[in-house]
């Protein structure tokens, strides 16, 4: 079942960045030593926190270095599946309109 997000893909976007930006500074970086140790240039860093705007790819090196990697684990992760009622089951929940006799 989906849940009611009342968020848009936008509004998540600013908040991923707003979030990454409070975590280098955290970890008392500067955008520059943050664009060093991941290998982003500095100014997808400087986009990113601005706009929320990056690559898949950098946004995965910024949250290597930022110690968010595992977050991506169960991003798409599957829900684990039920065992579905059987037919008797379902059956004997409905109540009966009606006498036999």
């Amino acid at each position: 079942m989906m849940s009611l997000n009342i968020l848009t893909p936008l509004e998540y976007r600013a908040i991923i960045a707003q979030n990454a930006k409070v975590k280098r500074l955290s970890l008392n970086l500067s955008q520059q030593n943050l664009s060093i140790r991941s290998g982003v240039s500095l100014g997808s860093v400087k986009r990113f926190e601005r706009t929320g705007k990056i690559s898949l790819e950098s946004l995965l090196k910024l949250a290597l270095v930022l110690e968010s990697l595992e977050s991506f684990n169960s991003l798409f992760a599957q829900a684990p599946l039920q065992s579905l009622p059987s037919l008797d089951a379902i059956l004997k929940q409905i109540p009966r309109k009606r006498g036999r006799k």
